[in-house]
């Protein structure tokens, strides 16, 4: 029994009777060419089988007509929609934040957790803020950034090179297109830089 006699109004598709073109070539619900015939015909072969006449193809001359089940096609294609929307990965934007003075262990807990975050394909903000007199220092920032750049170069790219904006210095990196290492291997520990002044802990 066909579903619907009008416009699907969801996607402008036009069905069943809302198809009024004079005349209009016609498949089967099996693929077969069935020529060119009137509308009025097309919708009867269709009913005379519990289906819909579906316009696929309205800028064809004559328009082409397919003979379906509607409602099972809409179906089906939701349900693919869905599965496709379930296996895109929606690329998300991470912060990390370092300091101009942070010890060994903060080091390596902000480039692990990069690495997390690149795996899983996202974007990785890395930022440090100046305080009180460390303006007077951007270097030491661009310095600890291209040393943490360099501990995360397995898993990402840098996208963006340091920039000091305000009292902020700002690096983007973006995950690598390589596959990720199997289970089980976790990440070598990373140095951190060497020289640092005592450690103060980063925000």
């Amino acid at each position: 029994m066909n579903i619907a006699n009008n416009r699907d109004n969801r996607d402008k598709t036009e069905i069943n009777g809302a198809i009024r073109d004079k005349e209009v070539r016609v498949i089967s619900a099996d693929g077969e060419q069935l020529g060119i015939m009137s509308s009025r015909d097309a919708l009867r072969i269709a009913e005379e089988k519990n289906l819909d006449l579906v316009k696929v193809a309205p800028q064809a001359k004559p328009p082409v007509c397919k003979i379906m089940d509607y409602g099972k096609y809409k179906f089906e294609q939701t349900k693919r929609e869905k599965e496709a929307r379930k296996n895109q990965h929606t690329v998300e934007l991470k912060e990390v934040r370092l300091s101009l003075k942070i010890d060994k262990h903060d080091f390596d807990t902000k480039v692990n957790n990069a690495i997390k975050f690149l795996k899983a394909g996202n974007k990785v903000k890395v930022s440090i803020r100046f305080r009180g007199r460390e303006m007077a220092h951007p270097e030491a920032g661009k310095v600890n950034m291209e040393k943490f750049a360099e501990a995360v170069s397995e898993y990402g790219t840098v996208e963006k090179q340091p920039k000091l904006e305000g009292r902020q210095m700002l690096m983007f990196i973006a995950a690598n297109n390589a596959k990720p290492p199997k289970k089980g291997k976790k990440p070598q520990k990373q140095q951190a830089p060497k020289g640092d002044a005592p450690a103060e802990k980063s925000e």
